[in-house]
């Protein structure tokens, strides 16, 4: 009597929540010798949805920039009222030195200091570019459509090396899981998933499909809290898509831990 067939056991492994598209980590401006500006104002929270050229934070520096930016604007408008009296100036010395009733001395004096208005007009120019760009910076603007991972610098703080702000470009999220590398031969694209927390981050099931396989084997990098767990392992990530209706649930849980199985083909 012949042996029946085991049935080919299911594979289990542990992974995370990532969002579908990239990870922005959005940082502070450059403040020169005064160092990162500090964060005054914080206009999204963890898990907000945010769209492009929203304004996520303020920095302390902006009051100052704009207070610049009206006196060098007032400067502008006052050297051009010079310059336009003082070509009116020169206009009438050039008639008057043709017909001999002024020295030429006099109007190249008048004429040196037409050429000194428009030179410090340049100036003011270059100067208001330069505190539009800083402007500009003193907020922080989402580059993306998406959702905001992880606020890494408060109200009063000075971002550090983490920047200010993760943005997820994409609110549609996936699994990224390490799959031990003597089980990866029973999983491939396309294979139905079923996720649940590992830590009671959510209830019940979660659904998805293998997207991809990675081609390497590398150490694990998700650890169990399992102390007995084996930190060194090798393992293969695999990528799963999940189903529309799942990653609704979970568009907000960047991060949290997983436990896959793979549905035996």
């Amino acid at each position: 009597m012949a042996t029946p067939a085991r049935p080919v056991e299911a594979v289990a492994a542990l992974g995370r929540l990532e969002p579908a598209g990239d990870v922005r980590k959005l940082a502070a401006p450059s403040g020169g010798f005064g160092g990162t500006p500090r964060v005054a104002e914080l206009k999204v929270a963890d898990g907000d949805v945010v769209s492009q050229g929203q304004v996520l934070a303020v920095f302390e520096n902006r009051p100052k920039l704009l207070a610049d930016l009206t006196g060098v604007q007032a400067r502008l408008q006052t050297l051009k009222i010079k310059i336009r009296m003082q070509k009116r100036e020169v206009g009438r010395y050039k008639q008057a030195a043709a017909v001999g009733a002024s020295a030429l001395v006099l109007l190249e004096e008048k004429q040196d200091e037409l050429v000194r208005f428009e030179g410090e007009r340049l100036e003011a120019l270059a100067e208001r570019r330069s505190l539009e760009v800083d402007l500009a910076k003193s907020e922080l603007k989402s580059p993306v459509d998406g959702v905001v991972l992880r606020v890494h610098s408060r109200v009063g703080e000075r971002p550090g090396v983490d920047g200010v702000i993760e943005v997820g470009a994409s609110q549609e999220m996936e699994a990224l899981i390490e799959v031990y590398e003597s089980d990866i031969n029973r999983v491939s694209p396309g294979q139905e998933v079923s996720l649940t927390s590992e830590n009671g981050g959510f209830k019940g099931t979660l659904r998805g499909t293998v997207l991809r396989i990675s081609p390497q084997v590398r150490q694990r990098r998700v650890l169990s809290t399992d102390p007995t767990g084996d930190a060194d392992a090798r393992v293969v990530e695999v990528r799963v898509r999940l189903a529309p209706e799942s990653a609704a649930r979970v568009s907000r849980l960047a991060g949290m831990k997983v436990i896959a199985r793979f549905k035996p083909s």
